[in-house]
Protein backbone atom coordinates (compact mmCIF):
# COMPACT_ATOMS: atom_id res chain seq x y z
CA UNK A 1 0.00 0.00 0.00
CA UNK A 2 1.34 3.45 -0.89
CA UNK A 3 0.61 7.06 1.19
CA UNK A 4 -1.53 8.14 -0.97
CA UNK A 5 -3.42 4.65 -0.88
CA UNK A 6 -3.92 4.93 3.14
CA UNK A 7 -4.80 8.48 2.57
CA UNK A 8 -7.89 7.54 0.60
CA UNK A 9 -8.56 4.62 3.04
CA UNK A 10 -8.99 6.70 6.10
CA UNK A 11 -10.82 9.38 4.08
CA UNK A 12 -8.64 12.30 3.89
CA UNK A 13 -8.51 14.57 0.45
CA UNK A 14 -4.86 15.84 0.25
CA UNK A 15 -6.39 19.08 0.97
CA UNK A 16 -7.56 17.49 4.08
CA UNK A 17 -4.47 15.89 5.19
CA UNK A 18 -2.34 18.94 4.52
CA UNK A 19 -4.15 21.09 6.56
CA UNK A 20 -4.17 18.40 9.50
CA UNK A 21 -0.65 18.76 9.26
CA UNK A 22 0.08 22.18 8.58
CA UNK A 23 1.38 21.88 5.59
CA UNK A 24 0.64 23.16 1.23
CA UNK A 25 -1.84 20.46 -0.23
CA UNK A 26 1.47 20.33 -2.98
CA UNK A 27 3.73 18.70 -0.39
CA UNK A 28 1.07 16.07 0.48
CA UNK A 29 1.55 15.45 -3.79
CA UNK A 30 5.57 15.14 -3.55
CA UNK A 31 5.53 12.83 -0.52
CA UNK A 32 2.41 10.55 -2.57
CA UNK A 33 4.59 10.80 -5.85
CA UNK A 34 8.12 10.03 -3.74
CA UNK A 35 9.83 13.10 -5.93
CA UNK A 36 10.01 14.20 -1.94
CA UNK A 37 10.22 12.90 1.79
CA UNK A 38 9.01 14.40 4.89
CA UNK A 39 11.42 15.83 7.16
CA UNK A 40 11.99 13.80 10.33
CA UNK A 41 10.11 16.44 12.73
CA UNK A 42 7.21 15.86 10.28
CA UNK A 43 7.05 11.86 10.57
CA UNK A 44 5.67 11.47 13.58
CA UNK A 45 2.66 13.82 12.99
CA UNK A 46 2.43 12.32 9.53
CA UNK A 47 2.32 8.75 10.59
CA UNK A 48 -0.39 10.00 13.80
CA UNK A 49 -2.65 11.26 10.96
CA UNK A 50 -2.58 8.24 8.89
CA UNK A 51 -2.62 5.65 11.72
CA UNK A 52 0.50 3.78 11.47
CA UNK A 53 3.54 2.87 13.24
CA UNK A 54 6.77 5.01 12.04
CA UNK A 55 8.18 1.75 10.82
CA UNK A 56 4.81 1.34 8.45
CA UNK A 57 5.40 4.81 7.72
CA UNK A 58 8.18 4.36 5.80
CA UNK A 59 6.86 1.32 4.41
CA UNK A 60 4.16 3.29 2.81
CA UNK A 61 6.86 5.95 1.23
CA UNK A 62 9.01 3.51 0.26
CA UNK A 63 6.04 2.19 -2.00
CA UNK A 64 5.31 5.50 -3.20
CA UNK A 65 8.93 6.10 -4.27
CA UNK A 66 8.41 2.65 -5.98
CA UNK A 67 4.94 3.47 -8.14
CA UNK A 68 6.38 6.66 -8.45
CA UNK A 69 9.38 5.18 -10.75
CA UNK A 70 7.76 2.83 -12.38
CA UNK A 71 5.33 5.25 -13.80
CA UNK A 72 8.12 7.58 -14.53
CA UNK A 73 10.00 4.90 -16.56
CA UNK A 74 13.77 4.24 -15.65
CA UNK A 75 15.49 7.33 -14.88
CA UNK A 76 19.26 7.93 -16.27
CA UNK A 77 22.11 7.04 -14.45
CA UNK A 78 23.58 10.36 -14.37
CA UNK A 79 20.25 12.11 -12.55
CA UNK A 80 20.90 12.94 -8.76
CA UNK A 81 17.58 11.48 -8.21
CA UNK A 82 17.75 8.52 -10.07
CA UNK A 83 16.30 5.30 -8.33
CA UNK A 84 15.69 4.82 -4.61
CA UNK A 85 18.76 5.18 -1.80
CA UNK A 86 18.86 1.42 -1.73
CA UNK A 87 19.18 1.26 -5.67
CA UNK A 88 21.27 4.59 -5.00
CA UNK A 89 23.96 2.68 -2.59
CA UNK A 90 23.97 0.02 -4.66
CA UNK A 91 24.71 1.13 -8.48
CA UNK A 92 25.84 4.51 -8.05
CA UNK A 93 26.63 5.61 -4.70
CA UNK A 94 30.11 3.60 -4.17
CA UNK A 95 31.13 4.89 -7.60
CA UNK A 96 32.39 8.23 -6.50
CA UNK A 97 34.11 10.99 -8.52
CA UNK A 98 34.10 11.52 -12.73
CA UNK A 99 37.59 11.67 -13.32
CA UNK A 100 36.35 13.24 -17.01
CA UNK A 101 33.65 15.47 -15.45
CA UNK A 102 35.87 16.87 -13.17
CA UNK A 103 38.73 17.50 -15.57
CA UNK A 104 36.53 20.34 -17.83
CA UNK A 105 37.08 22.63 -14.95
CA UNK A 106 40.99 22.45 -15.42
CA UNK A 107 43.48 23.64 -18.22
CA UNK A 108 43.65 20.89 -21.10
CA UNK A 109 48.02 20.15 -20.53
CA UNK A 110 47.31 19.77 -16.76
CA UNK A 111 44.07 17.88 -17.14
CA UNK A 112 45.82 15.47 -19.44
CA UNK A 113 48.56 15.17 -17.04
CA UNK A 114 46.36 14.47 -14.12
CA UNK A 115 44.58 11.96 -15.78
CA UNK A 116 47.27 10.32 -16.66
CA UNK A 117 48.41 10.13 -13.17
CA UNK A 118 45.17 9.20 -11.86
CA UNK A 119 45.49 5.74 -14.41
CA UNK A 120 48.58 5.07 -12.91
CA UNK A 121 47.22 5.37 -9.18
CA UNK A 122 49.53 7.93 -7.90
CA UNK A 123 49.01 8.79 -3.94
CA UNK A 124 49.65 12.36 -4.99
CA UNK A 125 47.58 12.52 -7.88
CA UNK A 126 44.25 11.39 -6.30
CA UNK A 127 45.02 13.49 -3.57
CA UNK A 128 45.04 16.83 -6.04
CA UNK A 129 41.76 15.23 -7.74
CA UNK A 130 40.31 15.07 -4.00
CA UNK A 131 41.26 18.94 -3.36
CA UNK A 132 40.13 20.11 -6.78
CA UNK A 133 36.74 17.90 -6.64
CA UNK A 134 35.97 19.61 -2.93
CA UNK A 135 36.50 23.38 -4.51
CA UNK A 136 33.87 22.42 -7.02
CA UNK A 137 31.43 21.05 -4.15
CA UNK A 138 31.97 24.19 -2.06
CA UNK A 139 31.78 26.94 -4.81
CA UNK A 140 28.61 25.06 -6.48
CA UNK A 141 25.54 27.49 -5.85
CA UNK A 142 23.53 24.19 -6.13
CA UNK A 143 25.18 21.00 -4.37
CA UNK A 144 23.67 18.81 -6.51
CA UNK A 145 24.43 20.06 -9.79
CA UNK A 146 28.29 18.58 -8.14
CA UNK A 147 26.88 15.15 -8.27
CA UNK A 148 27.19 14.38 -12.68
CA UNK A 149 31.53 14.72 -10.95
CA UNK A 150 30.79 12.45 -8.00
CA UNK A 151 30.78 8.92 -9.70
CA UNK A 152 34.12 7.01 -10.78
CA UNK A 153 36.94 8.36 -9.03
CA UNK A 154 36.65 5.71 -6.11
CA UNK A 155 36.25 2.66 -8.60
CA UNK A 156 39.94 4.15 -10.21
CA UNK A 157 41.07 4.42 -6.09
CA UNK A 158 39.76 0.84 -5.91
CA UNK A 159 41.59 -0.64 -8.84
CA UNK A 160 44.68 1.05 -7.61
CA UNK A 161 44.77 -0.15 -3.61
CA UNK A 162 44.26 -3.99 -5.24
CA UNK A 163 47.40 -3.20 -7.72
CA UNK A 164 49.46 -0.96 -5.33
CA UNK A 165 52.78 -2.74 -3.18
CA UNK A 166 54.03 -1.36 -0.55
CA UNK A 167 52.76 1.64 1.85
CA UNK A 168 48.56 1.66 0.79
CA UNK A 169 48.22 4.16 3.96
CA UNK A 170 47.86 7.49 0.77
CA UNK A 171 45.88 5.77 -1.12
CA UNK A 172 43.47 5.01 2.19
CA UNK A 173 43.41 8.38 3.08
CA UNK A 174 42.72 9.31 -0.36
CA UNK A 175 39.82 6.96 -0.09
CA UNK A 176 38.51 8.24 3.23
CA UNK A 177 38.79 11.59 2.10
CA UNK A 178 36.55 10.31 -1.26
CA UNK A 179 33.41 8.84 0.91
CA UNK A 180 33.56 11.75 3.00
CA UNK A 181 32.65 14.18 0.08
CA UNK A 182 30.25 11.87 -1.24
CA UNK A 183 28.32 12.07 2.48
CA UNK A 184 27.96 15.90 2.00
CA UNK A 185 26.78 15.66 -1.09
CA UNK A 186 24.31 12.94 -0.10
CA UNK A 187 23.31 15.03 2.46
CA UNK A 188 22.68 17.71 1.21
CA UNK A 189 20.65 15.68 -1.66
CA UNK A 190 18.17 14.90 2.03
CA UNK A 191 19.56 11.40 1.57
CA UNK A 192 20.72 10.54 5.59
CA UNK A 193 21.29 7.08 4.91
CA UNK A 194 23.17 7.39 2.18
CA UNK A 195 25.03 9.76 3.85
CA UNK A 196 25.57 7.82 7.18
CA UNK A 197 26.55 4.91 5.38
CA UNK A 198 29.77 7.08 3.59
CA UNK A 199 30.56 8.46 6.58
CA UNK A 200 31.11 5.24 7.81
CA UNK A 201 33.02 4.13 4.90
CA UNK A 202 35.14 6.80 5.94
CA UNK A 203 35.34 6.50 9.60
CA UNK A 204 36.28 2.53 9.33
CA UNK A 205 39.45 3.21 6.09
CA UNK A 206 40.48 5.94 8.00
CA UNK A 207 41.10 3.51 10.87
CA UNK A 208 42.56 1.18 8.73
CA UNK A 209 45.09 4.27 7.27
CA UNK A 210 45.75 4.84 10.83
CA UNK A 211 43.99 8.62 9.91
CA UNK A 212 43.03 9.78 13.32
CA UNK A 213 41.86 13.23 12.14
CA UNK A 214 40.33 12.06 8.93
CA UNK A 215 38.64 9.33 11.31
CA UNK A 216 37.42 12.01 13.83
CA UNK A 217 36.08 14.10 10.88
CA UNK A 218 34.02 10.90 9.34
CA UNK A 219 32.54 10.74 13.02
CA UNK A 220 31.82 14.66 13.56
CA UNK A 221 30.13 14.03 9.99
CA UNK A 222 28.31 11.08 10.86
CA UNK A 223 26.79 12.57 13.93
CA UNK A 224 25.49 15.47 12.50
CA UNK A 225 23.24 13.13 10.64
CA UNK A 226 21.94 12.34 14.41
CA UNK A 227 21.80 16.02 15.04
CA UNK A 228 19.82 16.93 12.24
CA UNK A 229 17.23 14.48 13.17
CA UNK A 230 17.24 15.29 16.28
CA UNK A 231 19.50 12.53 18.05
CA UNK A 232 20.98 14.47 20.38
CA UNK A 233 22.35 11.83 22.64
CA UNK A 234 23.62 9.89 20.18
CA UNK A 235 25.07 12.62 18.55
CA UNK A 236 26.83 13.32 21.57
CA UNK A 237 28.46 10.14 22.29
CA UNK A 238 29.88 9.65 18.41
CA UNK A 239 31.46 12.90 19.20
CA UNK A 240 33.28 11.96 21.96
CA UNK A 241 34.78 9.41 20.44
CA UNK A 242 35.40 11.95 17.75
CA UNK A 243 36.95 14.41 20.53
CA UNK A 244 39.30 11.47 21.88
CA UNK A 245 40.46 10.37 18.39
CA UNK A 246 41.18 14.30 17.94
CA UNK A 247 43.63 14.35 20.65
CA UNK A 248 45.62 11.89 18.79
CA UNK A 249 45.14 13.36 15.88
CA UNK A 250 47.88 16.43 14.50
CA UNK A 251 47.90 19.33 17.12
CA UNK A 252 48.33 21.83 14.21
CA UNK A 253 44.99 21.58 12.07
CA UNK A 254 41.60 22.03 13.82
CA UNK A 255 39.87 18.66 13.87
CA UNK A 256 39.63 19.20 17.85
CA UNK A 257 37.77 23.00 17.69
CA UNK A 258 35.56 21.46 14.91
CA UNK A 259 34.39 18.46 17.42
CA UNK A 260 33.64 20.99 19.71
CA UNK A 261 31.62 23.37 17.14
CA UNK A 262 29.20 20.27 16.85
CA UNK A 263 29.49 19.08 20.29
CA UNK A 264 27.74 22.45 20.69
CA UNK A 265 24.97 21.89 19.00
CA UNK A 266 24.38 18.74 20.46
CA UNK A 267 24.51 20.05 23.78
CA UNK A 268 22.07 22.71 22.88
CA UNK A 269 19.59 20.09 21.61
CA UNK A 270 20.02 17.97 24.78
CA UNK A 271 19.42 21.97 26.80
CA UNK A 272 22.63 22.13 28.48
CA UNK A 273 23.62 26.18 28.32
CA UNK A 274 27.46 25.28 30.34
CA UNK A 275 28.14 22.56 28.31
CA UNK A 276 27.28 24.63 24.75
CA UNK A 277 29.34 27.61 25.82
CA UNK A 278 32.07 25.83 26.94
CA UNK A 279 32.12 23.85 23.72
CA UNK A 280 31.98 26.97 21.82
CA UNK A 281 34.77 28.73 23.76
CA UNK A 282 36.89 25.60 22.74
CA UNK A 283 35.87 25.96 19.27
CA UNK A 284 37.01 29.55 18.87
CA UNK A 285 40.17 28.46 20.34
CA UNK A 286 41.03 27.35 16.28
CA UNK A 287 42.07 31.17 15.79
CA UNK A 288 44.90 30.83 18.50
CA UNK A 289 47.10 28.17 15.82
CA UNK A 290 49.07 29.75 13.31
CA UNK A 291 49.51 27.25 10.80
CA UNK A 292 47.55 26.03 8.14
CA UNK A 293 44.70 24.43 10.01
CA UNK A 294 42.58 23.18 7.35
CA UNK A 295 43.12 21.50 3.69
CA UNK A 296 40.00 23.33 2.14
CA UNK A 297 38.85 19.26 1.98
CA UNK A 298 37.71 17.00 4.35
CA UNK A 299 38.76 19.69 7.12
CA UNK A 300 37.82 23.58 6.40
CA UNK A 301 36.68 24.39 9.80
CA UNK A 302 38.37 27.61 10.34
CA UNK A 303 36.32 29.77 12.92
CA UNK A 304 34.49 32.06 10.16
CA UNK A 305 31.50 30.76 11.23
CA UNK A 306 31.42 31.01 15.01
CA UNK A 307 29.34 33.93 15.07
CA UNK A 308 26.41 32.53 13.00
CA UNK A 309 27.06 29.24 15.17
CA UNK A 310 26.74 30.63 18.72
CA UNK A 311 23.79 32.33 17.40
CA UNK A 312 22.16 29.11 16.36
CA UNK A 313 23.01 27.29 19.08
CA UNK A 314 21.14 30.17 21.57
CA UNK A 315 18.02 30.08 19.48
CA UNK A 316 17.91 26.22 20.31
CA UNK A 317 17.98 27.28 24.23
CA UNK A 318 15.52 29.62 23.83
CA UNK A 319 17.82 32.52 24.68
CA UNK A 320 16.61 35.17 22.09
CA UNK A 321 18.27 38.18 23.30
CA UNK A 322 21.55 36.98 22.99
CA UNK A 323 20.27 34.75 19.94
CA UNK A 324 19.04 37.89 17.84
CA UNK A 325 22.19 40.31 18.82
CA UNK A 326 24.89 37.59 18.11
CA UNK A 327 22.81 37.03 14.42
CA UNK A 328 22.32 40.11 13.02
CA UNK A 329 26.69 40.67 13.59
CA UNK A 330 26.73 37.48 12.02
CA UNK A 331 24.67 38.83 8.97
CA UNK A 332 26.63 40.86 8.43
CA UNK A 333 29.48 38.81 8.05
CA UNK A 334 27.99 36.95 5.38
CA UNK A 335 27.57 39.79 3.32
CA UNK A 336 31.26 39.94 3.03
CA UNK A 337 31.49 36.21 3.04
CA UNK A 338 32.37 34.66 -0.22
CA UNK A 339 31.74 30.53 -2.09
CA UNK A 340 29.37 29.55 0.37
CA UNK A 341 27.75 33.05 1.28
CA UNK A 342 24.36 32.02 -0.04
CA UNK A 343 24.23 29.11 2.40
CA UNK A 344 25.67 30.83 5.60
CA UNK A 345 23.33 34.39 4.75
CA UNK A 346 20.62 31.43 4.13
CA UNK A 347 20.94 29.93 7.26
CA UNK A 348 21.55 33.26 9.63
CA UNK A 349 17.91 34.61 7.71
CA UNK A 350 16.17 31.52 8.90
CA UNK A 351 17.52 31.48 12.42
CA UNK A 352 15.89 35.30 12.84
CA UNK A 353 13.31 34.50 11.52
CA UNK A 354 12.82 31.76 14.11
CA UNK A 355 13.24 34.42 16.80
CA UNK A 356 10.70 36.28 15.52
CA UNK A 357 8.62 32.65 15.49
CA UNK A 358 9.37 32.20 19.25
CA UNK A 359 8.12 36.02 19.98
CA UNK A 360 5.18 35.58 18.20
CA UNK A 361 6.28 38.47 15.91
CA UNK A 362 4.66 37.83 12.24
CA UNK A 363 6.68 41.15 10.85
CA UNK A 364 10.27 39.41 11.93
CA UNK A 365 9.52 36.37 10.48
CA UNK A 366 8.08 37.35 7.13
CA UNK A 367 10.62 39.77 6.66
CA UNK A 368 13.90 37.34 6.79
CA UNK A 369 12.14 34.23 5.89
CA UNK A 370 11.34 35.45 2.52
CA UNK A 371 14.71 36.63 1.80
CA UNK A 372 15.86 33.10 3.13
CA UNK A 373 13.08 31.86 0.61
CA UNK A 374 14.69 33.79 -2.46
CA UNK A 375 18.37 32.69 -1.74
CA UNK A 376 17.34 29.26 -1.93
CA UNK A 377 15.49 29.41 -4.88
CA UNK A 378 18.19 31.09 -6.53
CA UNK A 379 20.95 28.51 -5.42
CA UNK A 380 18.82 25.60 -5.18
CA UNK A 381 20.05 25.02 -1.73
CA UNK A 382 18.67 21.63 -0.38
CA UNK A 383 20.25 22.30 3.49
CA UNK A 384 18.59 26.40 3.35
CA UNK A 385 15.08 24.97 1.84
CA UNK A 386 15.32 22.21 4.93
CA UNK A 387 15.81 24.75 7.26
CA UNK A 388 12.94 26.74 6.07
CA UNK A 389 10.92 23.49 6.32
CA UNK A 390 11.99 23.46 10.01
CA UNK A 391 11.27 27.20 10.51
CA UNK A 392 7.11 26.56 9.75
CA UNK A 393 7.16 24.46 12.66
CA UNK A 394 7.67 27.03 14.79
CA UNK A 395 4.59 29.22 13.39
CA UNK A 396 2.18 28.07 15.48
CA UNK A 397 -0.76 30.48 16.41
CA UNK A 398 1.40 32.88 13.57
CA UNK A 399 0.48 30.50 10.63
CA UNK A 400 -3.06 32.13 11.08
CA UNK A 401 -1.54 35.59 9.92
CA UNK A 402 -2.21 36.19 6.17
CA UNK A 403 1.69 36.69 5.15
CA UNK A 404 3.27 34.15 7.55
CA UNK A 405 0.46 31.40 5.95
CA UNK A 406 2.07 32.79 2.50
CA UNK A 407 5.53 32.61 3.35
CA UNK A 408 4.63 29.22 4.88
CA UNK A 409 2.75 28.21 0.94
CA UNK A 410 6.25 29.50 -0.62
CA UNK A 411 8.51 27.51 1.48
CA UNK A 412 6.24 24.07 0.70
CA UNK A 413 7.26 24.92 -3.26
CA UNK A 414 11.21 24.46 -2.60
CA UNK A 415 13.07 21.63 -3.14
CA UNK A 416 15.04 19.79 -0.32
CA UNK A 417 17.07 17.87 -2.86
Amino acid sequence: MSMAERRKALGYSQEQLAELLGVDRTTIGRWESGRSTPQPPQRPSLADALEVSLTELDALLAQSRGVSHEIRGQQSDDHPGAGDPDEMIRREFLRILTVSGALTALPLGEAEALTDGVRRGTPADFTRMNDHLWQVYQLARSKGSVYPIVRDQLSTLNEALADTRGNSRPLLNAAADLFQLAGEVAFDANRYADAAASYSLAASVSKDAGAFDLWACALVRHAYVDVYEHRYGEAAQILGAAEKLARRGDSNLATRHWVAAVQAEAYAGIGDLTACERALDEAERVMELTTDSTNGGWLRFDGTRLAEERGARYVQLGRLDLAEETLKKALAQTALASGQSYRRRGAVLTDLAAVGAKRRDPEQVVAYGREAVQLAQASSSGYVARRLRALCDEFGPLSRDRWVAELGAEIATLSTS
